[in-house]
């Protein structure tokens, strides 16, 4: 037997034996490093994208609202601390019991109470952003809106992502929203920001299943709005079903013991103010008629709108409670994944169940964001010219029918 070695042939200039870098370096240098620098460059404008998407949008929002107000006599400052604004504001400046005594509800009545119906979450993260130099309670609530606006757009981007499976569907969901009617409530003294920003990310916890984002997130915005009882429902939901599959050890126990408790905290603390277990809700109930009717005000609502001659605000909310429908209708023809679903249908339920202020119910909606899904997975699948063309179109009709709400309409949102 022969030991001489078999001839090996020399390896080829820019080829290795290593698996992954053999065909790289079949590519010219320059041409590999141009593509990148391409990705690098590709990879921070994503990283600013949904940011700068959303703070674009309301800042067209806010030129539309400024143009109106002095269209109207009105000063913008009033405007962007109108109406529940003016509740919050004296919250984070005097506490429940500071609140100026002209401060009434919805039927022109005080009572010792009354300001008990807007949850401390808010007014607090106001009162710390107010010690700031030179910084008061409305610039201070007006920060908190926008910072918190922010924070929304990147967790609805990443949801975005991973249902359409890519940065145009998620870049298109923060820019419907940012545009949705009545999105001027997020750059004024109002809780939906703030409270919108906690839920989706208690959404991305449970999508992710990261227990204790979700859990944590989920306490938050339990001190932020009422509304949290869908956050609450949709993350105990999913923390039972690891808890009984046994999946992720002790991390569902966490989010399911901490989700409830910011809600059930404050809703608590007013039934001892009170003296009685549901006082909140009769609070509510006496003093801004939100009590739960199965929809029955709502239809009626919209049935006469439709029927009859009304103001512009009236019929635009008439149709978006109308849109609002399909929408769901379409996101369970689509599957969307069920905590999505849910949190969309039980907040849905909230505001076009209750027979309170119909004048509010495009408001109450703002957080029933995962409607846009199917519109963004929509337009995503369309020409670029097109997406953008339409997504133009819906900024100024919400631009418009923002400012519109505070500056024409004399009513309250």
């Amino acid at each position: 037997m022969s030991t001489t070695a078999e001839p090996v042939d020399p390896p080829r200039a820019g080829v290795t034996d290593t698996p992954g870098v053999q065909h790289k370096q079949l590519i010219p240098r320059w041409l590999s490093t141009t593509l990148d620098r391409v990705l690098a460059h590709r990879r921070r404008v994503l990283l600013w994208a949904p940011g700068v998407v959303y703070l674009a949008i309301r800042a067209m929002g806010l030129l539309t609202l400024t143009l109106l107000s002095a269209a109207n006599g009105e000063s913008l400052v009033d405007n962007l601390g109108a109406w529940d604004g003016e509740w919050y504001l004296e919250v984070a400046a005097h506490g429940y019991g500071g609140v100026d005594s002209s401060m009434v509800d919805g039927y022109g009545r005080r009572l010792p109470e009354t300001p008990l119906a807007f949850f401390p979450g808010y007014p607090l993260l106001i009162q710390l952003v107010a010690l700031l130099p030179g910084v008061n309670v409305l610039v201070g609530a007006v920060v908190v809106s926008l910072v918190a606006g922010v924070a929304l757009a990147y967790a609805l981007y990443r949801i975005g992502v991973r249902l359409g499976g890519g940065p145009k569907v998620g870049l298109l969901f923060v820019a419907l929203f940012a545009a949705s009617p009545m999105s001027v409530v997020l750059s004024m003294a109002y809780s939906e920001a703030v409270f919108c920003a906690l839920a989706a990310w208690a959404l991305v916890g449970v999508l992710e299943r990261n227990w204790v984002l979700a859990g944590v997130m989920c306490a938050a915005a339990g001190l932020i709005r009422p509304t949290a009882a869908a956050v609450v429902a949709v993350v105990g939901l999913a923390a039972l079903i690891a808890i009984v599959t046994r999946r992720d050890g002790w991390r569902p126990w966490f989010a399911a013991l901490a989700a409830p408790a910011g809600l059930g905290l404050y809703i608590g603390w007013v039934a001892v103010q009170t003296g009685s277990l549901g006082g909140y809700f009769d609070l509510q109930q006496r003093g801004w008629s939100s009590a739960f009717d199965g929809g029955v005000a709502t239809g009626a609502f919209v049935l006469e709108t439709l029927a009859t001659p009304n103001s512009a605000f009236e019929t635009v909310t008439a149709w978006v409670i109308v849109a609002s429908v399909v929408l769901l209708v379409l996101c369970v023809r689509r599957r969307m994944p069920w905590p999505l679903l849910a949190f969309a249908a039980i907040v849905l339920a909230l505001d076009l169940g209750s027979d309170g202020l119909m004048y509010s119910k495009v408001r109450l909606m703002l957080p029933a964001f995962p409607l846009l899904l199917p519109v963004a997975m929509g337009l995503a699948q369309r020409r670029t010219a097109t997406a953008v063309a339409t997504s133009v179109l819906l900024v100024l009709f919400g631009s418009w029918f923002g400012a519109y709400s505070l500056t024409a309409w004399e009513y309250a949102i």
